[in-house]
């Protein structure tokens, strides 16, 4: 199986949003960034932040930010996909999920959008929902007319300390997932959250 070539955090520019449920997956991206001392710069033919992570063995790992908030973050990702070729089964896109509660990180692959917006747009974009998606917990606000104030707040400081959590255990099995063995690191990564 190949591995991941690129990994997408969603989230939306601004310091309004900067530490907003919703920018959970810019959270990790920004993490992953700096484990791998490699800058995110703004690429205008990619609508984000790009940065390129040279990986043992000689290949490139490069981290995306969309830039073009949350509901086209798509365009962003096909761009990028396109010019470095990479198949939809190399993406791995790290998003906030309501249907999880804080603590709890998951690996899946295809499926839905379940109403996030930018999972939406990249399924439309790619013309498939067969990409890896990280799915970050932060917990439902229990009524649906109000999540997108919810998903647009900050976090409670506990509900930050469980994501953060969360974000760290996923990044310890991510280095399995890059290299091709996403059985090992979701079995790794589920098995730990229990």
């Amino acid at each position: 199986m190949s591995g991941i070539r690129l990994i997408v955090g969603l989230g939306n520019p601004g310091p309004e949003y900067e530490k907003t449920r919703h920018n959970a997956g810019f959270w990790l991206v920004d993490e992953l960034a700096w484990q791998h001392k490699a800058a995110l710069r703004g690429e205008g033919k990619f609508f984000g932040e790009v940065a390129r992570a040279p990986q043992p063995g000689g290949s490139d790992l490069w981290l995306l930010k969309p830039m073009t908030f949350m509901n086209l973050s798509g365009q962003a990702v096909a761009a990028l996909a396109r010019f470095y070729k990479i198949a939809p089964e190399e993406i791995l896109v790290v998003h906030d999920e309501l249907d999880l509660q804080p603590g709890t990180a998951r690996f899946k692959q295809g499926g839905g959008h379940g109403g996030h917006n930018g999972l939406k747009d990249i399924i439309a974009r790619l013309g498939t929902p067969n990409f890896w998606r990280l799915r970050l917990g932060i917990g439902h606000p229990g009524e649906r007319s109000e999540v997108v104030g919810f998903v647009l707040k900050k976090p409670r400081s506990e509900e930050q300390g469980a994501i953060e959590d969360a974000m760290a255990a996923a990044l310890r099995v991510l280095p399995q997932a890059i290299a091709g063995d996403m059985p090992g690191a979701m079995k790794t990564l589920h098995t730990a959250a229990k």
